[in-house]
């Protein structure tokens, strides 16, 4: 059975309460850019205290600011967000691989594809094997990256699936 046929009925809820977001000014209310992993146990929005309209969320594989920078751009520039928090925690699927054998098993599910073959050895998964050594060097990218805005406020934190618990790293 396909999540997206669940969509409507928890949508309908949602609108139900809706209220006033829809009036909610386009740049984040706390000039907060967070910048986080994809993985479904995580729930940045429960475990910072934040709510709609305060912060903007960035999500991807391991929560990687190289990845994120082109939002980061955008949330600066012209959102005007001025401090970025990125979070990484444990658990995290990132430190069961590297690059090259899941460029390898890519290509094994494709025999012969040789656009798929390119394509993947292109890919840099950025996946780590050190949690807050990740988390240092994401948040030391970003410090040193000249499309950050000077001045911005970056800190790294880790997030702990097991109980909800958040601590400062960097």
């Amino acid at each position: 059975m396909s999540a997206y046929k669940d969509f409507a009925k928890p949508n309908e809820e949602y609108v139900a309460t809706f209220g006033d977001k829809g009036k909610l000014p386009l740049p984040p209310s706390k000039k907060l850019l967070i910048i986080t992993c994809m993985d479904a146990r995580i729930n940045p929005y429960a475990h910072l205290g934040i709510t709609e309209g305060e912060a903007h969320i960035v999500r991807n594989a391991g929560g990687a600011a190289k990845e994120a920078i082109r939002s980061v751009v955008i949330s600066q520039r012209l959102l005007g967000t001025r401090e970025i928090a990125v979070f990484h925690h444990t658990g995290c699927g990132m430190v069961t691989f590297d690059t090259p054998q899941l460029r390898e098993l890519v290509k094994e599910g494709a025999p012969g594809n040789a656009a798929i073959a390119e394509t993947v050895d292109q890919i840099d998964f950025l996946e780590f094997k050190d949690l807050e050594g990740s988390v240092k060097s994401d948040v030391k990218f970003l410090q040193d990256n000249p499309l950050v805005l000077p001045g911005t406020k970056v800190t790294g934190w880790v997030y702990e699936v097991e109980t909800g618990k958040i601590r400062q790293v960097a």
